[in-house]
């Protein structure tokens, strides 16, 4: 115990690229990716050999592949599940809402398993890296949801949805940097999302020491501000709300300085995370 400290690995993010240096600080200035490195991970993901390779044949069969691998090897190898038929029925539903709220029950109903067995292999594809989960967060917000969690999947590359690659694009750096800051040492730093019974939502929500830090609402073009934004933040107490749209040009500005709610382009946001 002491003699050594693990570090959760992640695909590469634009504070990664833009930045090579680990960091052991929370946030940093903002540094300007170039172009075709933010071109290339939006397009090919953050997994090492698309990245490099940029390449759309390269890129179609190595995403098989490991789909392949994961959900017929390494599942065999590491759990007891034996449905592997059913389990790639359930990872195709999933591949197809990123972003969505998890379900139980309507996905037991696809898939032809009980719910209960649903949960576990959901549970059983997060450990293998398919995806992960993110759940609400309901202290000190009236009326919100509880129970359902949100499914991400881990490479954004394949989504073809704009809007919900945009979120799982997001997701992704966000999940790096509260891992990473954890695994720093930096304080117990956890992922969420805010949703009420009216239907209002945040897409994200990260705590710092189990109190709310800063909100992250992601849009892929809409600079129009939010109104869930102030609404949430007046009502959890966060330090910082971010509107952080993806097709917005890279600004040279700290947003973390920033106390109200504003827009921020994702080239500036992501590149002060790790």
């Amino acid at each position: 115990m002491g003699r050594y400290f693990s570090y959760r690995m992640h695909p590469f993010s634009v504070a990664e690229l833009a930045r090579p240096i680990l960091r052991r600080e929370l946030t940093a200035s903002p540094s300007e990716l170039r172009e075709n490195e933010w071109s290339a991970l939006w397009t090919y993901g953050g997994f090492p050999e698309p990245f490099v390779r940029r390449d759309a044949r390269f890129s179609r069969r190595w995403h098989s592949l490991r789909e392949t691998q994961l959900l017929r090897e390494d599942v065999r190898e590491m759990t007891r599940i034996q449905e592997i038929d059913q389990l790639i029925a359930l990872a195709t539903v999933l591949a197809e809402r990123s972003s969505d709220q998890v379900v139980y029950a309507s996905l037991a109903k696809q898939v032809r398993v009980s719910e209960n067995t649903v949960r576990a292999w959901v549970g059983a594809l997060a450990a293998l890296h398919l995806g992960f989960l993110v759940r609400p967060w309901h202290r000190n917000v009236s009326r919100a949801i509880r129970k359902e969690p949100k499914w991400f999947c881990r490479d954004w590359s394949m989504i073809g949805d704009v809007g919900k690659r945009a979120e799982t694009f997001v997701a992704c750096h966000l999940l790096k940097a509260v891992e990473g800051w954890t695994d720093l040492g930096l304080g117990k730093f956890d992922l969420h999302y805010i949703r009420d019974k009216q239907k209002r939502e945040v897409d994200f929500l990260v705590t710092k020491n189990h109190q709310p830090w800063f909100l992250v609402e992601v849009k892929n073009a809409e600079s129009r501000l939010s109104p869930a934004l102030a609404l949430m933040q007046s009502q959890t107490g966060v330090q910082h709300a971010f509107q952080v749209v993806i097709e917005e040009p890279y600004v040279a500005a700290d947003c973390f300085q920033q106390k109200m709610p504003m827009v921020v382009p994702a080239r500036t946001f992501l590149s002060q995370l790790l």
